[in-house]
């Protein structure tokens, strides 16, 4: 998706360009072609409020931007080559940078915590791949709920019964540039996987926050709504972001000694294993988000390891020496993967510089290892946590860091004022 040549596929009238807000939401603006050599040259003016709003386009005074500055502008330029959306004929689509009117990079920009962390890999002498797993429920847009029923996991019948929209985001999110691996029914009703080959860390994370807004655009043109929220339905499964991460030097894999993870990739498990529980905020945004975080549910309750296992909460893939790699497993579909990514190899590399080992690894079900480090299952644990955390503030950076406990705080704040049907429904009648 990176690259300096910015020019138009024959035939484009409309350009749309977007970045990740603070939620890794893609917002942007939708631009004439005849505009377009004039955006690359000179970038097109948005508000810095775009990186302190909350998911419902709410704002509130903060630190950086606020009515006391008077909410400025900030430039976004394209930072990929525009791409054709074969849904809309004529339409073109690329991610986008930001910067200050002083041409600096903008502190609040959750793009900067994760480039800052590769600029540090880089400095160690590592390049990091990052491939992604986001599950999302395709839902009838009248009712909220599945247009399907039954559990169809990897089910080739209920994928069938899906290809119509299914395959619409396999190929044509691909044809956008965005190299698809595969997809598959997933453990409930109306809920997907779609799997992103993995590349640069950088990359990896601008084609989820494209991904989203790309699967949610191709479900509405096929009648349907798509939500990567993290748990819509108490009851059934919940939709998670799974990462791969592999450090490569001059070549190879820095993980693998003969298809095995080595001492390097222990390090770097070490160090998840030590931050897991005060950026467990970074994976889970909103208190929605922990209802996710449940045993027995493939998603983990503690900071537990091993191989090719999914009861922890950090699984590693063996095999060839190319495929080695650290899964985490922790977090939800509705994340911005700028923090995600950023946090977890920050973490990683500390474990590599400060030559960390790993807790035992766990050879069973992770659920029950009685030595695990238990990590936030509730948002007022996990906001507490990161409120502590000064090695959070320091790789968010202390704007970025206080927007997004703020926003976090908000959200909490919110559904604490709320009386919920099911509460009115249990004692209205009965008390």
């Amino acid at each position: 998706m990176t690259g300096s040549d910015f020019s138009l596929p024959e035939g484009t009238h409309t350009v749309a360009m977007g970045l990740g807000d603070a939620n890794g939401i893609m917002r942007g603006k939708r631009f004439p072609a005849s505009h377009w050599d004039n955006i690359c040259k000179s970038g097109n003016a948005m508000s810095i409020a775009t990186f302190a709003i909350d998911m419902t386009c709410d704002v509130w005074d903060t630190p950086y931007v606020n009515f006391g500055n008077g909410y400025p502008d900030m430039h976004v330029f394209p930072v990929s080559k525009p791409v054709p959306m074969p849904w809309e004929p004529g339409v073109a689509i690329c991610f986008a940078r930001a910067e200050g009117m002083d041409h600096n990079p903008l502190p609040v920009d959750p793009r900067q915590a994760l480039i800052r962390q590769l600029e540090r890999a880089s400095g160690m002498g590592y390049e990091i791949q990052v491939g992604t797993e986001l599950e999302f429920y395709l839902l009838d847009p009248e009712t909220n709920k599945p247009k399907d029923q039954g559990i169809g996991v990897y089910g080739l019948d209920r994928a069938a019964e899906l290809e119509h929209v299914l395959g619409p985001i396999r190929q044509q999110i691909n044809e956008c540039g965005i190299p698809i691996e595969q997809s598959n029914p997933e453990y409930a009703a109306g809920q997907v996987e779609v799997n992103i080959r993995y590349d640069e860390a950088l990359l990896a994370a601008d084609r989820v926050v494209m991904f989203r807004s790309l699967v949610k655009q191709l479900a509405h043109a096929h009648g349907y709504r798509a939500t990567f929220m993290a748990k819509p339905f108490f009851e059934e499964s919940g939709n998670g972001f799974h990462a791969h991460y592999s450090l490569w030097k001059d070549g190879s894999n820095a993980f693998a000694d003969n298809g095995k993870l080595n001492g390097l990739g222990r390090n770097f498990v070490a160090g998840l294993q030590k931050r897991m529980s005060e950026a467990a905020i970074c994976g889970s945004p909103t208190p929605n988000g922990f209802r996710r975080r449940q045993p027995y549910s493939f998603c983990p309750v503690n900071n537990t390891w091993g191989i090719d296992d999914r009861t922890v909460g950090i699984r590693i893939i063996q095999g060839a020496d190319s495929a080695v790699r650290v899964e985490k497993r922790d977090a939800g579909a509705d994340c911005n993967p700028f923090y995600l990514l950023a946090t977890d190899i920050a973490a990683g590399l500390d474990g590599i510089e400060q030559g960390m080992e790993p807790s035992a690894i766990c050879e069973g079900n992770g659920y029950e290892d009685e030595n695990a480090e238990p990590i936030p299952t509730d948002a007022q644990e996990a906001v507490k946590l990161a409120r502590g955390s000064d090695w959070l503030k320091d790789v968010m950076g202390e704007y970025a860091y206080e927007i997004y406990l703020q926003q976090a705080e908000r959200e909490l704040e919110f559904l604490a004022g709320q009386v919920t049907p099911v509460e009115t429904k249990r004692y209205l009648v009965n008390f």
